[in-house]
C-alpha cells in the first residue's frame, strides 16, 4: 500500500527503533523506579536517554521537565488542566484538534472563560487578532503549530514573543510539527509542549510527552504510584516522578528514544525540505484539476506535508475508500476530528479528504498517487 495517512500516525518505524524495543522486553524490562535490581536499573537508565534525547531534539535544557504521557491528548489536558483556574482567561485559534477544544469547554464548569480567534480561510492566523483578545485575567494561550486539517503554520515565534511580553503562558500542540519542523522551546518562548511520539518523531503508538518550563507550576492530571515519597499519602510535586504516576511504557519510550536519536542523525531540516518537495509537487498537481478543490496554503512553504480537498462530485469519505479499495493508497477522508477547523476553511458540511506524505514516501508515490486522484476526479 502507499502510505499516505502520516498525518494519522507515521508508517514505516526506523528498525532501530523495533529492534530497541524488542530488546527492552526480550532482556530486562523491569519496572524502573520501582526496583534496585540490574533489570530495572536497566530500564531507567535506557529511559532517561530517551529524555536526554527528546531534549536535544527541542533544546531543552533540563530534560527532567519532560514528563512521558500516553498521547498528544493527555499531554494537552495535563497542561490546560494543571494551569488553569476558576476565573482564568485563554486564547486559542479555531484551527485547534479537539484535543485542545475539548479540554477547554470542560474548564467552562470551572469558571474558565476561553476566546477563540478565527483563522483565515486557508488556516492561517493574524497575530493582531489574537492580540486583541488578551484581558488582564488572560494566563493562558494554547495553539497548534501545524493544523492536521490543511498543514498551515501557525506563527508561534510571533506568538510566543507576544505571550512573554504580556506575562501569559503559551502552550504548543506540536502533534503535526514534532520531527517535521524544527522545534526550539527556547528560542520560540513555549512555556509548555505537547506532542506524541508516533507521527513526525516515528515512534511507537502510545507514546507522547510534555514540556514544562521550569517557569510554569503545574498540578498532576492523575495520582497514584510514583517510586517517591512512598510513604506520604500526598501526591509528589517533583519532575518528572510526581506527573508520571503508575508503570509507564518502557518499551515505547525506550523505542521512541531510538526513533528522535535517528532523526537527529539525518536532521529535522532535511525532512522538512524532503516532505515539502513531495507535498509542492501533489498539491499543484491536484489544483490543476477541473473537479478537485485544494483547501489551505498554496504556498507549500507555509504548511506541513498535507494535501487537503475534495472531489466536487463525490463525498470525501467515498474518495478515500476509492483510494484504498482500488489504488492501494492510505488517506483519510472525514472532519479528523477538529470540526471548527473545518468551519473555518468551508468544509463544515462536507469534511474532506486529507493525503500526508512522510520520510519514507517516494516521489514515485507521489505520481501514483496523482494519477490516482486524477482518475477518480473524471466525470
Amino acid at each position: 500500500m502507499i502510505y499516505l495517512d502520516n498525518g494519522a500516525t507515521s508508517f514505516p518505524k526506523p528498525k532501530g527503533m523495533m529492534n530497541a524495543m524488542v530488546e527492552c522486553m526480550r532482556d530486562y524490562c523491569g519496572n524502573p523506579g520501582r526496583s534496585g535490581h540490574r533489570m530495572s536499573m536497566k530500564t531507567g537508565e535506557e529511559i532517561y536517554k530517551a529524555r536526554k534525547e527528546l531534549g536535544k531534539l527541542f533544546h531543552i535544557e533540563d530534560c527532567g521537565r519532560i514528563i512521558f504521557t500516553s498521547n498528544t491528548t493527555e499531554s494537552l489536558n495535563l497542561g490546560i488542566k494543571g494551569v488553569l483556574e476558576q476565573g482564568d482567561h485563554v486564547i486559542t485559534t479555531s484551527m485547534e484538534h479537539n484535543s485542545v477544544l475539548r479540554p477547554l469547554k470542560m474548564q467552562e464548569d470551572s469558571g474558565v472563560e476561553t476566546t477563540i480567534v478565527k483563522c483565515a480561510g486557508d488556516g492561517s492566523l493574524n497575530v493582531e487578532a489574537l492580540k486583541k483578545e488578551i484581558k488582564d485575567n488572560t494566563k493562558l494561550i494554547v495553539c497548534t503549530h501545524a493544523s492536521n486539517v490543511t498543514g498551515t503554520i501557525l506563527p508561534v515565534k510571533e506568538i510566543g514573543a507576544l505571550a512573554k511580553q504580556k506575562g501569559i503562558l503559551f502552550m504548543v500542540d506540536g502533534a503535526q510539527s514534532a520531527g517535521c519542523i524544527p522545534i526550539d522551546v527556547i528560542d520560540l518562548k513555549i512555556d509548555m509542549l505537547a506532542l506524541p511520539g508516533h507521527k513526525g518523531l516515528l515512534g511507537p503508538m502510545g507514546t507522547g510527552m510534555l514540556y514544562v518550563s521550569d517557569s510554569v507550576a503545574i498540578r498532576p492530571l492523575k495520582e497514584g504510584g510514583t517510586g517517591t515519597k512512598s510513604r506520604e499519602l500526598d501526591q509528589p510535586m517533583d519532575f518528572p516522578d510526581g506527573y508520571e504516576a503508575g508503570t509507564v511504557n518502557a518499551p515505547g519510550i525506550i523505542g521512541l528514544g531510538h526513533s528522535c536519536s535517528y532523526i537527529s542523525e539525518i536532521g529535522v531540516e532535511n525532512i522538512r525540505a524532503y516532505e515539502e518537495e513531495l507535498t509542492s509537487a501533489l498539491d499543484e498537481a491536484l489544483r490543476n484539476m477541473d473537479n478537485v478543490r485544494v483547501y489551505g496554503p498554496w504556498d507549500c512553504r507555509k504548511k506541513t506535508g498535507v494535501v487537503t480537498f475534495n472531489v466536487n462530485h463525490l463525498g470525501c469519505e467515498e474518495v478515500s475508500e476509492r483510494l484504498s479499495t482500488d489504488y492501494e493508497i492510505a488517506s483519510r477522508g472525514g472532519y479528523h476530528c477538529a470540526a471548527l477547523a473545518h468551519k473555518t476553511i468551508g468544509t463544515y458540511e462536507t469534511g474532506a479528504v486529507r493525503l500526508s506524505v512522510g520520510p519514507y514516501n517516494t516521489k514515485r508515490e507521489i505520481k501514483m498517487a496523482i494519477e490516482a486522484v486524477y482518475q477518480i476526479q473524471k466525470v
